[in-house]
């Protein structure tokens, strides 16, 4: 058990390596660079180095709370969860939680060849899989057409990719904790340490690991934008905003198919859109990963009172939202929430 920090340039290779052997496309929140900045920026973030025979062949990185409650390194902000383990590795759950000093290990966007015996529930995630070419249908043709109208109106189009401008990356979370209050979610980056990690992750840049940050003008106007982290070979859609005062022009399209064209020249075989229903997911999409929830548990007064206080939430909030029926008066009731909560008395 170490902090991250504590890594050193061996393991990290070895845990690229891992991940490489079991995964042709690694999603970068499995990353050890990503389990190390999150490190940087809360106190509760360790990592299990897990050793057969004298060798490292498995690493865990989670946060634990007091209680002995664990998540996945990055809860609640990550669309790829799990651990890099050698090919064959079995672990027995009970003694690894209790290796960790953990009596939950939680999980919500596992990848699902992993624990598939503590599964609860399976979910997809969409992709665009550039390796089949850039999307081509109805909705990237009005899209297009969407641009041009945007170019004559306001002026020339332009998208900076993989930019660190702090500047940029202020516009965008402006945007996006202005979209969060309005449509009644939690802003994020009111958590101070969650801007400062974002702050850190877009300075690094390595092969294996970076953030990327791109953004949509319009006559030099900010018009849409995105941050994310990528591997060699994924790009995970993480944080994309737009300014309002552009709706009428799809900018959020216009951004994602620029994203993708940028992105497939630099290399990225994937873009992960990540977990859950949304418009532009399925008219972007063309294919999809698929992930898990659950949780690895030992028999402890802790993981009942876990089990008692979290489990059932997510099983009706999982039911709200995989019906359209249902999910559909949720999101209205939200924004409406958001409407009110934003009231200027």
């Amino acid at each position: 058990m170490i902090r991250p920090e504590e890594l050193g340039a061996s393991e990290v290779t070895t845990w690229h390596d891992l991940l490489r052997s079991r995964h042709e496309l690694v999603n970068p929140f499995l990353a050890p660079e990503f389990a190390q900045a999150v490190g940087r920026c809360r106190d509760d973030v360790r990592v299990a180095v897990i050793e057969e025979s004298g060798r490292t062949s498995g690493f865990l990185a989670f946060q634990r709370d007091r209680l002995g409650i664990g998540r996945p390194v990055g809860a609640g902000l990550t669309d790829a969860q799990g651990a890099a383990l050698a090919e064959g590795l079995e672990l027995e759950p009970g003694a690894l939680l209790k290796a960790c000093g953990l009596s939950v290990w939680e999980f919500d966007h596992l990848v699902a060849d992993q624990f598939p015996a503590f599964h609860t529930s399976r979910h997809p995630s969409p992709v665009i899989d550039l390796r089949k070419g850039l999307p081509s249908n109805k909705t990237v043709k009005t899209t297009m057409a969407k641009e041009r109208k945007l170019e004559r109106d306001i002026g020339a189009v332009r998208h900076d990719y993989a930019t660190t401008d702090p500047e940029a990356l202020r516009t965008l979370l402006g945007w996006k904790s202005r979209q969060y209050r309005r449509t009644g979610r939690t802003d994020r980056f009111a958590a101070p340490w969650i801007v400062r990690l974002v702050q850190e992750l877009l300075l690094i840049d390595t092969p294996d690991f970076g953030g990327v940050l791109d953004l949509v003008y319009a006559d030099d106007l900010p018009v849409a934008g995105h941050f994310g982290l990528r591997s060699d070979k994924v790009l995970t859609g993480w944080f994309p905003a737009y300014d309002p005062a552009f709706s009428r022009y799809s900018p959020g399209l216009i951004h994602h198919l620029a994203m993708a064209r940028e992105a497939a020249a630099h290399g990225i075989a994937l873009i992960d859109l990540g977990r859950g229903a949304k418009e532009y997911k399925d008219k972007l999409s063309n294919g999809s990963l698929t992930v898990a929830e659950g949780r690895l548990a030992r028999a402890t007064p802790a993981a009942a009172l876990h089990w008692a206080t979290t489990v059932p939430v997510r099983a009706l909030r999982n039911t709200v939202l995989a019906s359209p029926a249902l999910r559909a008066p949720a999101d209205r009731l939200l924004k409406t929430y958001g409407r009110l909560r934003n009231r200027t008395p």
